[in-house]
């Protein structure tokens, strides 16, 4: 994907600049009181999740052609479709199982889903939706009252994380929209990227990184068995590793699936990408610029699945599996949803064939995406890693 310069970007309506102004003094506010600057972390949490401000807390429609961005489940069912035959491969072993999904977005998941476990009459007595936006809460339960107004009451909402929790957890682009530290590696050490303001505006400072995140990095550059180069800057989600424990501890029996866009930590701190994986959408213009738009654009932040799959393991997880978007379909079930392609009519075939293209091509979501699948007790291995299967690689 190529990243414009934010001047390439589109002007946004009267009322998205209207928000935008009331964001910005809502985080220039929050910047006078800390004495002049936030770590970035703080200014993506504000940008993202202020209440009734933050981009994902206002009513603005973020998923598919009239939003910001467009997910896996918005190109195509194929996509629900083959995860529900792979959950539904570790509900068999569990008993009284259920589902779990944290930030179900638009609910076009759930739906597709929902839909699927059905015509496999392999339905889950529940499916739990974590969610903490209220606004994307109410399109969920309209979206489901629409499409499936017989499951709807299957579908449980949920405020925090439920305990002894046996059954499917799955997170689509979840962690890319947790905030993120940014850093900048010095020859004097470790500096912490922080956000000041400027004018009207908001700009880049630097100071000496807090004990935590030189920490972190000193971590990341032991694991590499090299030392960053001095200018190189880049991100370390903080947030992940306790994110990836607080669902270690929920999770009792069954498996946990993450899908997002990321790479090992080798191919994330390497030498070629010294300018970090922090990335911008607006109306479906991807940029590099976080510190313009403010509540009004989609803030995310590459994974880095070796930390993920680091703190899998300190909290006592399996690695079922780990490999990209492409190879899940494909291993997951998508000849099966392919079998009746010749017998649709051909605008339907040329519109499938698109959406296949969409999910599985390198160029588009099937490289960069990738799924690694966590497990506790005795799970079953989803038969998709049986196709291929990268864990070494982390």
């Amino acid at each position: 994907m190529q990243y414009e310069p934010s001047s390439s970007l589109p002007q946004p309506d009267e009322t998205s600049a209207q928000h935008c102004a009331r964001v910005t003094a809502h985080i220039q506010a929050a910047i006078v009181a800390a004495g002049g600057q936030i770590s970035f972390a703080q200014f993506m949490h504000e940008a993202l999740y202020a209440p009734g401000l933050g981009y994902y807390n206002a009513g603005s429609i973020k998923f598919g052609a009239a939003g910001d961005f467009t997910t896996a489940p918005e190109v195509s069912t194929v996509f629900g479709k083959v995860l529900a035959r792979q959950f539904a491969e570790v509900l068999e072993g569990i008993e009284n199982g259920e589902i779990l999904e944290f930030g179900a977005g638009s609910g076009k998941l759930v739906v597709d889903m929902l839909k699927a476990f059905e015509d496999m009459d392999a339905l889950p007595a529940v499916y739990n939706i974590l969610e903490v936006s209220a606004d994307l809460k109410q399109r969920q339960e309209a979206l489901l009252r629409a499409e499936v107004p017989n499951l709807v009451d299957r579908v449980h909402w949920l405020s925090a994380m439920p305990a002894n929790f046996d059954g499917v957890i799955v997170a689509n682009e979840v962690l890319d929209a947790l905030p993120v530290e940014r850093f900048v590696r010095r020859d004097a050490g470790v500096f912490q990227l922080c956000v000041t303001t400027d004018g009207e505006s908001f700009s880049w400072s630097e100071v000496p990184a807090p004990e935590r995140l030189a920490s972190s990095v000193f971590e990341i550059e032991a694991g590499l068995g090299r030392t960053l180069a001095d200018g190189f800057v880049s991100e370390v989600s903080l947030a992940a590793p306790n994110w990836v424990a607080d669902v270690g501890n929920c999770l009792r029996h069954g498996a946990v699936f993450l899908f997002d866009y990321g790479v090992s930590q080798r191919e994330y701190y390497a030498t070629d990408r010294s300018d970090g994986w922090l990335r911008c959408h607006f109306r479906h213009h991807a940029h590099s610029d976080p510190l313009i738009y403010a509540g009004i654009q989609d803030l995310t932040a590459w994974v880095d699945f070796s930390a993920v799959a680091n703190a899998a393991i300190s909290s006592g997880l399996d690695i079922l599996g780990y490999q990209t978007q492409s190879q899940f379909l494909m291993g997951g079930g998508l000849e099966l949803e392919m079998q009746n392609f010749a017998a649709l009519p051909l605008q339907q075939q040329v519109a499938l064939s698109g959406q296949i293209k969409t999910l599985t091509l390198p160029g588009e979501m099937g490289e960069n995406f990738k799924c690694i699948a966590l497990g506790r007790g005795d799970t079953v291995t989803p038969t998709a890693f049986q196709f291929a299967d990268r864990t070494q690689t982390l």
